[in-house]
Parts: structure tokens; C-alpha cells; sequence
């Protein structure tokens, strides 16, 4: 009777249920330290930029005589802002009774005005079509991508680059051929899709000149006729 009453354990605190409520399983914290640390992670400079970028948009929106909804903007309020912001340019653009204009290096100073470069406002339109949609805008309405702002932007890269001597080039895409060594009959047909898949794409984006071709046989079906 002591032995049973005394100071033993009780059996049900050595029981199967209160070990596993009182000692978690050892994998529990591991799986929630790789969430923990990848949610305090800072937005990177990109997302910063274009964070900043669409504060400053909305602000504009805010100060315009009348002020402008977001849902009002069009490509006219999109270019507006653009020349805007040429007064804190720092691109030197010769005008045309300049006697620097069209040189890429002139000898001495000149009273030409300041203005955007071409790249910072085409990269700034990118960054804010990108916001746009993020934020809750359809893309067949982002005001960011209307045609007028496409044709401005390529006015001011023409006139940037007469003024400047400086031509904007666009990047020729270089041709790659990819030679696939495979043995037996579908070695031709392989070299001949990887020769040939570098298409419309992009050079600046890993491996879009490269054209992953699977090739099967065809499938036969052969019938037996019973004699």
C-alpha cells in the first residue's frame, strides 16, 4: 500500500500524452527559423526604387492644378510629369544654335539647359507600369504604357543623342548555334532545331537564345491479321 501511495510518479505523467505536450518534437523549430528569416529580409534595391519612384508619382497627382486622381492619369499626365522632372536633370543637352551641338565631348562650358537622360526616364516608365499593376491597375489601362508615352520617349532619345553626338545603339542580339551531339538517327534533326532556336528573344536574359527541342518517334501501330 505505501509503495503505491507515497511519493511515487503517477502513471499518467509518464504516459505517452503528456511527453509529446511537454517535450515538443526537436524538427518544430528548425522548419520555423527559415520563415522567420526570410520574412525580415529588406526589399532589395529595385523594389526600393520603385516604391519611391511611385510616392513621388502620387505626390505629383496630389499637387497638379486641378489635382488628378490615378484613375483620371493618361498618357498626357504621364509625359507632363516626365518634363517635370527635367528641372533636376543633370544630362547637359545642347540646343540647336549651340556651337557644342552634336559633340560628345566639348572643350568649354556652355549655357545649355539640364535635362533627364533618356535611359533614367526609360527605366523610371518601367519601374512605374510595374507599380501601377501592382497596386491594383488593369494593364490594358496603365497610363504608363500608352503609345504616346512610347513615342515621347523615343523623340527624347533622337534628340538626346543629335544634341549630344551620342547614339543610342540598340544591342544586336548575337547568334548562337548549339550543337547537340546525340547518337543514333535523331542527331540531324537536333542540330538543325538548336542551330535555329535563338528566335525573337531577348540577349540580356539567360539562355533565351537556347531552344530546348525534345524529339520522340513516332508512335507506330502495328495490326495482326490472323490467317
Amino acid at each position: 500500500m505505501e509503495s503505491t501511495s507515497g511519493g511515487a510518479v503517477p502513471a499518467s505523467a509518464s504516459s505517452p500524452e503528456v511527453r509529446s505536450m511537454e517535450a515538443p518534437p526537436a524538427s518544430s523549430p528548425v522548419v520555423a527559423a527559415p520563415q522567420a528569416e526570410g520574412s525580415s529580409q529588406p526589399p532589395s534595391r529595385y523594389e526600393s526604387q520603385k516604391r519611391r519612384d511611385w510616392n513621388t508619382f502620387l505626390q505629383y497627382l496630389r499637387n497638379h492644378k486641378p489635382p488628378l486622381t490615378l484613375a483620371r492619369c493618361s498618357g498626357a499626365h504621364v509625359i507632363e510629369f516626365l518634363k517635370y522632372l527635367d528641372q533636376f536633370g543633370k544630362t547637359k543637352v545642347h540646343v540647336t544654335g549651340c556651337p557644342h551641338f552634336g559633340h560628345p565631348n566639348p572643350p568649354s562650358p556652355c549655357v545649355c539647359p539640364l535635362r533627364q537622360a533618356w535611359g533614367s526616364l526609360d527605366a523610371l516608365i518601367g519601374r512605374l507600369r510595374a507599380a501601377y499593376e501592382e497596386n491594383g491597375g488593369r494593364p490594358e489601362s496603365n497610363p504608363f504604357g500608352a503609345r504616346a508615352v512610347r513615342i515621347y520617349l523615343r523623340e527624347v532619345r533622337e534628340g538626346q543623342a543629335k544634341a549630344r553626338g551620342i547614339p543610342y545603339e540598340k544591342k544586336k542580339r548575337k547568334r548562337s548555334t548549339v550543337v547537340s551531339a546525340v547518337s543514333g538517327s535523331g542527331s540531324g534533326a537536333a542540330a538543325a532545331s538548336g542551330s535555329g532556336g535563338n528566335g525573337a528573344g531577348d540577349d540580356t536574359s539567360a539562355g533565351a537564345g537556347v531552344a530546348s527541342v525534345s524529339t520522340a518517334p513516332p508512335s507506330v501501330t502495328t495490326t495482326s491479321t490472323a490467317g
